[in-house]
């Protein structure tokens, strides 16, 4: 087991930092990596100036906050000029020897559908080549790459991954059909599940049938929640929830459990 051990029980595999007002951060990371019990969060960008938001939080956290760069897909596209100069950016992190996955980058399911239930036009083009061009760059640096793609978009995201020989990959909040859901497993992609397991059959059922092997905790803060943590700002520590439930859903052990997710997010992410 990883040193991080020492310093706690539980991961956050995605969170935005970045989202959080300026105020809340470190109050935020200071009790997650005290009394919360987090040994580590993964920090997702949206943008350029997200990314170097994260990057000054992983040098203030080192080994705790680990960045991830790259472009939420679920916004309007910049010029290409700017994600030129976003792509560059990465690969200057990479020379330099840095820590860091690519992400968040995907698909605009939501987006996508929001439009056409409106019927509005949605071109996804340019969104579809954004991401292989992320997907070649994970690629060539070698690096863990983590997905929004859900439902019918992870299909076109496996495809993607299997053309380039991705086998790093982190599907965040997850939820898509069973064909879908076995070639995952095959290809040895991760899952992470958000403290909405407590509440929603259809991540309980994916629990059911994914790996607990392959499984990680997350909890896209500061995206709320219902149940049980319905008008509380989301932070780290809600974790522990999510490892307990699956847990209880799989009908293991929580120490189990936990360290088991602990690890694969350690380890896939090279946190060790």
């Amino acid at each position: 087991m990883s040193r991080l051990r020492r310093y706690g029980r539980w991961a956050d595999a995605h969170i935005h930092l970045d989202l959080y007002e300026e105020h809340e951060r470190e109050p935020l990371l200071r009790r997650a990596f005290g009394e919360g019990g987090i040994a580590a969060v993964v920090a997702v960008s949206m943008h350029l100036g997200s990314c170097e938001t994260n990057r000054r939080l992983a040098r203030l956290h080192p080994g705790r906050v680990h960045p991830a760069y790259g472009f939420h897909p679920e916004q309007p596209l910049p010029p290409e000029a700017e994600l030129d100069a976003l792509v560059a950016w990465i690969e200057a992190r990479a020379a330099e020897g840095e820590a860091f996955a690519v992400g968040e980058v995907g698909l605009p399911y939501y987006a996508r559908t929001e439009a056409e239930e409106a019927g509005r036009r949605f071109d996804e083009a340019p969104y579809a080549a954004l991401l292989e061009r992320f997907v070649r760059l994970a690629a060539k640096l070698g690096r863990p790459i983590v997905l929004h793609a859900v439902y019918e978009d992870a299909a076109k995201a496996c495809d993607l991954l299997e053309r380039y020989g991705v086998r790093r990959a982190h599907f965040h909040w997850f939820k898509g059909p069973e064909a879908t859901v076995r070639r995952m497993i095959a290809n040895g992609y991760a899952v992470s599940v958000t403290p909405d397991v407590l509440y929603e059959a259809e991540i309980r059922e994916l629990v059911r049938a994914y790996p607990l092997g392959l499984l990680m905790t997350e909890t896209d803060g500061p995206w709320p929640f219902e149940g049980p943590f319905a008008g509380r700002r989301t932070a780290p520590e809600m974790t522990r929830r999510v490892a307990e439930e699956i847990a209880a859903v799989k009908g293991l052990p929580v120490p189990e459990v936990e360290e088991r997710l602990l690890a694969n997010a350690l380890t896939f992410y090279g946190l060790s």
